[in-house]
């Protein structure tokens, strides 16, 4: 794919991952970046002030709101695996999806997709009962799902007749295999800015990224995330989205 084709990209980011006083990242500053916004939903950061400021920050600015779920670990910042009974997970879930719903509502917009985050997000990968789990809150939500290509998650949801969207991680370390490497592995994220911009570029014009061997993977997604708690986040975004711009692709919500 060259730029002549028009290409376009979704910039998702993880917002509202604050918790009372505790700010992690720099919610105004990336909605002024990003077109899709993953509010924390509480569970395993965010609380009901930071959701609802975020999601009248989005609806002004004309950016997508997802619901970002989790496991019920605001100690672990959701990124340990939890063995969760799967009615309870999806009752969890739904009820993570309801709250940012009534405000996003208030603020004069809605809830366009589901998205898991961290130790949730991997699992279901593989994990088929959780994966399950998952997309069962999703049907009882009504909403499209976003996940990585290949994962038992997406496969799931489109048996169940859900829309699906993948999506690239423009600041994570991949495996040859195609999915990411763990945080606590050498690898796990990229060394710098121009190398996300690169990622960026390569997955928007080639539909390609790179795993840490030189793997290069096909990977056709709609949308990419840039995480908004990594060192310089806010100017890494920045820089994605004038790279992508200047190479010829439209910046736009996921169709």
């Amino acid at each position: 794919m060259t730029a002549s084709t028009a290409a376009r990209l979704d910039l998702n980011a993880d917002l509202a991952e604050g918790f009372g006083t505790w700010a992690l990242t720099d919610d105004d500053a990336l909605l002024e970046v990003v077109t899709s916004a993953n509010v924390a939903c509480g569970f395993h950061a965010g609380d009901p002030a930071t959701m609802r400021r975020v999601c009248a920050r989005a609806v002004e600015r004309g950016v997508r709101i997802g619901a970002q779920v989790s496991y019920r670990d605001l100690a672990g910042f959701g990124r340990r695996f939890i063995d969760a009974d799967p009615e309870e997970l999806t009752a969890d879930l739904v009820y993570q999806v309801g709250a940012l719903r009534e405000f996003a509502r208030a603020a004069g917009g809605e809830v366009a997709y589901l998205k898991p985050h961290g130790a949730l997000y991997n699992a279901v990968v593989h994990h088929d009962a959780q994966a399950g789990a998952v997309v069962a809150a999703a049907q009882v939500a009504g909403l499209p799902v976003l996940g990585l290509p290949g994962s038992c998650l997406l496969a799931r949801a489109a048996e169940a007749g859900l829309a699906t969207v993948a999506e690239a991680f423009g600041d994570r370390g991949y495996t040859p295999e195609g999915t990411l490497v763990p945080r606590r592995e050498a690898g796990a994220l990229l060394p710098d800015a121009e190398a996300v911009v690169e990622r960026a570029r390569r997955l928007a014009l080639e539909n390609v990224v790179v795993a840490v061997d030189g793997t290069e993977i096909p990977t056709e997604a709609a949308s990419l995330c840039l995480h908004g708690d990594s060192p310089g986040a806010v100017d890494t975004a920045r820089r994605v989205a004038d790279a992508l711009r200047g190479a010829g692709v439209t910046l736009a919500p996921f169709a």
